[in-house]
């Protein structure tokens, strides 16, 4: 049967949240999967700020790359089915390739303290600058962060708003006991040595917390990795 088959409680519990938060961030309702070789199985979503979120889960997946319904998906996991369905999804709801899972760089890695802090400046920007259709473009698409390799030859990433919001908003960045960080958590709440690690490959700034990771384009939202 077609399907994502988590492989323990943990893994079903993870997908779950993940489908849940995805519902937050993308109106399009699709989702990606894709089988990894190390018994993983890869779960994207577009979020709604032009950047990719994804999250790794332990599993089986048939077909080895699916186009998923998430309202389909958050029914079956919800409903407790083994093999958790797809739904009706048409490949052609999904445009463009996925990163590689190689031929990433480590540039360093940044507190997760600071990253929180600077979701929280942007959401009260936000606030205050948004009309109608939502957070300007330019707030969005504002470098908050740049992260540079230890030599010249490493390069630098510019890290946008928008791969800030999206990581957040994922909750991918979680406390010491795990909870997710609201609007209300205290900064000291999230341990003072966990790092958010900052790769670069020739198309994409990967931006890795514990509990997912982000995809900016560099090339489409004005950055570039040097």
């Amino acid at each position: 049967m077609s399907g994502l088959t988590p492989a323990g409680d943990a893994d079903r519990a993870d997908v779950q949240a993940f489908l849940a938060r995805a519902a937050r961030v993308d109106d399009s309702g699709v989702l990606r999967l894709r089988r990894r070789d190390d018994g993983r199985v890869g779960l994207w979503v577009r979020t709604g700020f032009d950047v990719l979120a994804t999250r790794t889960v332990f599993g089986d997946l048939d077909p080895a790359d699916a186009i998923a319904d998430l309202a389909a998906m958050q029914a079956s996991a919800a409903a407790g089915d083994p093999v958790i369905g797809f739904g009706f999804a048409m490949q052609v709801a999904w445009q463009g390739a996925l990163p590689g899972l190689s031929g990433f760089s480590h540039l360093d890695d940044v507190p997760a303290r600071e990253v929180i802090a600077l979701a929280r400046r942007g959401t009260r920007v936000a606030r205050e600058e948004s009309g109608a259709l939502g957070p300007a473009a330019s707030l969005l698409d504002q470098t908050v962060l740049e992260v540079t390799g230890e030599d010249d030859a490493a390069g630098t990433a510019a890290i946008s708003m928008r791969s800030v919001f999206a990581l957040t908003a994922m909750g991918f960045v979680r406390d010491e006991q795990g909870r997710e960080i609201t609007e209300d958590s205290p900064l000291d709440a999230i341990g003072g040595r966990e790092p958010i690690r900052i790769r670069v490959s020739p198309s994409w700034i990967r931006i890795d917390a514990r509990f997912g990771s982000v995809y900016q384009r560099s090339a489409a939202l004005g950055v570039s990795v040097l």
